[in-house]
C-alpha cells in the first residue's frame, strides 16, 4: 500500500515551468521556420524540419551527463550549469550564418536544456512514488501542454514586429526568471546520505541498473515509439498546414487547439490515474492509438489529403490519446528506479529521444504532399508498442515505494 502523499501546488508548477523552457525553444520557433531556412540559404524546405528534431538529439545525449552527475553532487547545480550551456548555443543560433552551424546551435540547446527537462522528471521521482507520481507528472505534462498552445502564436507575434532571432531572446528572457524562481524557492531534493560518490564507473553501474529492470526498459522503448511518431507531426506541421492546406495565418490557433487536446487528456488522467492505475489507462490509451490512426490509413489510403476539419477531427482524437500516454509511460519506466532516479531518468530519455530522432526524421522526408506518411508512422509505432505492453502483462510493478 502506497505512503500517504502530499499535492504541493509550488512545486509541480516550477517543475512544470522547468519542462515548459523546451517546449518554448521548440515551439515558439515554428512559425519562423521558412524564414530562418531563406535567411540561411536552404534549398530544400523539408531541410527545415532538421531546426526542430535536431534539438531533440541534443535533449537526448544530454541527459546522459546531466542525470548521472545529479545523482551525486545534487539536481540544482546540474539545472544551472545546463542553463549556462543554453544561453551560449542560443548566441551560437542567432549570430551564425550557416545552416549546418545553426543545426550544431540546436543540438548544443538540447544539451542544455536536457537538464531540467531530465531533472524535473528526478526531483518529482525524488518527491513521489506509484501512482500518486504518476498524477504529479501528468499534472506538470498538462502544464507542460499550456506552452506549445500559446508558443507558436508568440513567435508568431514576435516575428510579426521584429525578427526570427527576437524569438531566441525571448526565450532566454523566459529561461532567466525561471531559473531565478528556481534559485529562489525550490529546496534540493536529493538529500546527502542519498547521493552516489562520483566514479569513473558511475554511468556504467547505473546502466547496468538500469537493464536490470524489464518494467523500466520496456516503457523506456514504448516511449520512444510514441515520442518519435508524435516528433513526426511536430516537425512536420508547419508543412502540413501552411504548406499542404496554405493555411499560414491560421497555423498557430490550429497548432494550439490540438495540443488543447493532449492538455486536456493530461488533465484527465491526473484526475483518473490513481483510481484505476496507470497502468490499465496507458493500455487503454494504446489501444486507441493504434485504432484511429489505422482507420485514417484504411480510408484515405489513396494518399489525397481529407478536408481539413476532418484531418483536424483525427488529430485531436490522436493526441488526446496520447495525453494519456505521455505522463504514465515516463512514471511506469521511472517506478522501478527510485534509488538511481538521475541516471534513470537520463537513460529513459536517452533512448527514447534517440530512437524518436531517426523516425522523425525518416518518416518526416515522406510528409512532401501528403499526411497518409504521417499516419502510417502512427499506425506501425502504436502496433509496437501495444506488442510491449503484451510482453509485459502481469509483470509490472506499480507501487514499491
Amino acid at each position: 500500500m502506497e505512503k500517504p502523499q502530499k499535492f504541493k501546488l509550488e512545486f509541480v508548477t516550477l517543475m512544470a515551468s522547468l519542462m515548459s523552457i523546451v517546449a518554448l525553444s521548440i515551439d515558439a520557433l515554428l512559425p519562423a521556420l521558412t524564414e530562418i531556412g531563406d535567411f540561411l540559404g536552404v534549398i530544400n524546405t523539408t531541410d527545415n524540419q532538421l531546426l526542430i528534431t535536431m534539438i531533440f538529439l541534443g535533449l537526448g545525449f544530454g541527459q546522459l551527463l546531466f542525470g548521472p552527475l545529479s545523482d551525486s553532487f545534487g539536481r540544482k547545480p546540474m539545472v544551472y550549469i545546463g542553463f549556462i550551456v543554453f544561453i551560449i548555443a542560443s548566441i551560437i543560433c542567432v549570430t551564425t550564418k550557416s545552416f549546418e552551424i545553426m543545426i550544431f546551435g540546436r543540438v548544443l540547446q538540447g544539451i542544455g536544456l536536457s537538464s531540467p527537462r531530465t531533472i524535473a522528471l528526478s526531483m518529482i521521482r525524488d518527491s513521489y512514488s506509484g501512482n500518486y507520481m504518476a498524477k504529479i507528472i501528468s499534472i506538470v505534462v498538462m502544464f507542460f501542454i499550456l506552452v506549445p498552445v500559446v508558443a507558436p502564436t508568440i513567435g508568431q507575434l514576435i516575428l510579426n514586429f521584429f525578427n526570427w532571432e527576437s524569438i531566441f531572446y525571448f526565450n532566454l528572457f523566459i529561461g532567466l526568471l525561471i531559473m531565478i524562481w528556481f534559485w529562489k524557492r525550490q529546496s534540493e531534493t536529493l538529500i546527502e546520505k542519498n547521493r552516489i560518490p562520483f566514479s569513473s564507473r558511475l554511468f556504467i553501474d547505473g546502466t547496468k541498473e538500469f537493464f536490470k529492470h524489464k518494467q523500466a526498459v520496456a516503457f523506456t522503448f514504448v516511449s520512444g515509439f510514441i515520442t518519435g511518431a508524435f516528433m513526426v507531426y511536430l516537425s512536420t506541421s508547419q508543412q502540413i498546414f501552411q504548406m499542404q492546406y496554405d493555411l499560414v495565418e491560421l497555423f498557430p490557433y490550429i497548432f494550439a487547439s490540438l495540443a488543447i487536446s493532449v492538455g486536456l487528456a493530461t488533465y484527465l488522467n491526473s484526475r483518473l490515474v490513481v483510481k484505476y492505475g496507470m497502468t490499465k489507462i496507458a493500455y487503454s490509451a494504446c489501444i486507441a492509438f493504434v485504432i484511429i490512426s489505422l482507420l485514417y490509413v484504411i480510408l484515405f489510403c489513396n494518399g489525397n489529403n481529407p478536408n481539413i476539419y476532418i484531418l483536424l477531427s483525427f488529430f485531436a482524437l490522436q493526441f488526446f490519446s496520447v495525453g494519456f500516454l505521455f505522463g504514465n509511460l515516463r512514471a511506469l519506466a521511472m517506478q522501478p528506479l527510485g534509488h538511481i532516479a538521475g541516471i534513470g531518468a537520463a537513460i529513459n530519455g536517452f533512448i527514447s529521444t534517440v530512437m524518436a530522432v531517426p523516425i522523425a526524421n525518416y518518416i518526416g522526408s515522406f510528409v512532401n504532399t501528403s499526411v497518409l506518411p504521417l499516419f502510417i508512422g502512427f499506425s506501425v509505432f502504436g502496433l509496437l508498442s501495444l506488442f510491449v505492453f503484451l510482453l509485459m502483462k502481469n509483470k509490472i510493478v506499480v507501487a514499491n515505494s
